[in-house]
């Protein structure tokens, strides 16, 4: 129950981070803006805040690793975290795509959106793919399986607050 806490107040961090993020970015935002420029900026601010090292200190927690796997794993995860932030790099191009197509989005629009996004998808799976892989192989199936369970449970809470930012394509 003890993680569980753990992983609880973590992403409770996580989601307070980001919330923060969007008040700060608004108040530093003239009234007339839209906002989805105000969601857009703040999701910019939350892919480069340090919600990193918020997810670092949830990953310590919960993985209760020796310190031969702590010597392991940290640094696959800081090549992996850098992998994962050129894909994040590009998500933010394409929702800045969908930002300014939202208004009058053509059927090409909404294609080449979709797709990119879809492409982004299958990009993160195979890098998370790939570092299981690498984990299970410097420290163990159920060391990898649990780093992937964590990162997967942190990935979607962000993607959780992201999309709910987004409007619905009209």
């Amino acid at each position: 129950m003890t993680r569980f806490t753990s992983l609880a107040a973590g992403l409770l961090v996580v989601l307070a981070s980001f919330a923060a993020l969007v008040a700060a970015t608004a108040a530093q935002t003239p009234q007339a803006a839209d906002p989805r420029d105000v969601n857009l900026r703040a999701y910019v601010e939350l892919l480069r805040s340090d919600v990193r090292s918020q997810k670092v200190a949830i990953l310590t927690e919960l993985m209760d690793f020796t310190e031969a796997e702590d010597s392991a794993f940290w640094p696959i995860y800081r090549e992996y975290d850098v992998e994962l932030s050129k894909i994040n790099d590009d998500r933010v191009k394409v929702i800045a795509d969908y930002a300014a197509n939202y208004a009058a989005m053509s059927d090409a629009s909404a294609d080449r959106i979709a797709r990119g996004a879809l492409d982004l998808e299958a990009r993160r799976q195979a890098l998370k793919l790939k570092y299981y892989d690498r984990v299970k192989a410097a420290l163990s199936a159920k060391q990898a399986a649990r780093f992937l369970q964590i990162e997967n449970q942190l990935l979607m809470l962000i993607d959780l607050q992201i999309a709910s930012a987004l409007p619905v394509i009209e």
